[in-house]
């Protein structure tokens, strides 16, 4: 269930390397000074260099007015900065309903729910998981992972250093859960307006 509280400060855990970093050290600043929180950095080659900015508010919304301010109020510092040898495209989004995880508290708040987990630095020979989320544990990830209907589940602990990218599966609980609090922030958005 998503925290509606989240803690704009709290720190990624899971970040990117290489120019996507160089460009988060730009970004981050900038998201932060406008209320966001950066979630994640991403180069690809879609439609020749598209550089995606993927950031939410701390209760984890983001509108297209958000988008197009944090558009609006980043491209100048990276048009100072000029991290990138060549053009590229600037695509400002919210993360989804199947998100990156990138601090601990994604793990706390989407807890019971389906992930996708590819460690940088294999455990036991291998390097990507997928299962139920199941809290933290110190520094590690608990991953409820199905074994065999005989089995049933095994946890293991994913330690969140070596994790190189983790997202949510979407699945029906997944979509409910987010149409639900959808909902409620729509309801409380209007209470207050009303008031």
């Amino acid at each position: 269930m998503p925290d509606v509280n989240g803690d704009a400060a709290e720190p990624r855990v899971i970040i990117e390397t290489g120019t996507e970093a160089r460009i988060a050290r730009i970004v981050e600043p900038v998201a932060a000074g406008l209320g966001f929180r950066l979630v994640r950095v991403k180069l690809s080659a879609m439609n020749g260099t598209t550089l995606q900015i993927m950031a939410e508010r701390p209760d984890g919304t983001m509108t297209v007015g958000d988008c197009e301010t944090l558009s609006r109020d980043v491209s100048p510092a990276l048009d100072v900065e000029d991290p990138m040898d060549a053009a590229y495209n600037l695509e400002v989004s919210s993360p989804g309903i199947d998100r990156p995880l990138v601090r601990r508290s994604d793990f706390e708040r989407w807890n019971g729910h389906e992930a996708r987990i590819e460690l940088a630095v294999p455990l036991d020979g291998r390097k990507r998981f997928k299962g139920k989320l199941a809290g933290l544990e110190g520094n590690a990830v608990l991953v409820a992972l199905e074994k065999s209907k005989l089995e049933g589940p095994t946890t293991i602990k994913l330690p969140l250093a070596d994790i190189g990218e983790a997202k949510l599966v979407m699945t029906d609980a997944l979509v409910r859960e987010t149409l639900r609090a959808e909902k409620r922030k729509s309801r409380e958005d209007q209470d207050h307006a009303e008031a």
